[in-house]
């Protein structure tokens, strides 16, 4: 049995693809620590992850970053900048493209809502046995402010390939 090339599967699948959702993430960072939240429903549902979800109609992915923050863990985020773009490219699931966003303040206290529980992590122990298999690749990295552009391929949710620049 020959084995698959899935850098070439990944290339191959970037050509005129097309996302079915468009989605944010955003991680408040308070001086060595972040706000993840273990997501209660809908993708990714069991992880952990930064607060986020589907950008709706017309809304700038800024506006959709600052809502679902708002919708999931009730907080306004402040000193908030786009610091990831990335293309989900899944062989068995919808295509997701999202913006990770690093929030440096927020107003209020993180609260449970029925869509997530928030917690706080040492950004040098995060629980990556616990999230999607690409955030340990790029997210420390965002963490410390640096821009970046990737492609992951996953399939079933187990990463296959990546590709990722500043």
């Amino acid at each position: 049995m020959e084995a698959v090339n899935y850098d070439c599967v990944l290339a191959a699948r970037l050509k005129d693809w097309q996302p079915d959702y468009v989605g944010t993430l955003v991680f408040i960072r308070q001086d060595d620590r972040v706000l993840l939240i273990r997501k209660k429903r809908g993708h990714g549902a069991g992880k952990f992850n930064g607060p986020g979800g589907k950008l709706e109609r017309d809304e700038t992915p800024l506006a959709g970053a600052v809502r679902e923050t708002l919708e999931e863990v009730r907080v306004q985020v402040r000193g908030i900048e786009l610091l990831g773009r990335f293309k989900f490219v899944d062989l068995s699931a919808p295509q997701w493209f999202g913006y990770a966003f690093l929030a440096h303040g927020f107003e209020g206290s993180p609260e449970e809502t029925d869509e997530a529980v928030p917690h706080w992590f040492s950004v040098h122990e995060l629980p990556f046995d616990e999230m999607w298999e690409d955030d340990r690749i790029w997210l420390p990295r965002l963490l410390e402010g640096e821009r970046l552009e990737g492609e992951f391929l996953f399939d079933d949710g187990r990463l296959l390939a990546h590709r990722l620049s500043p």
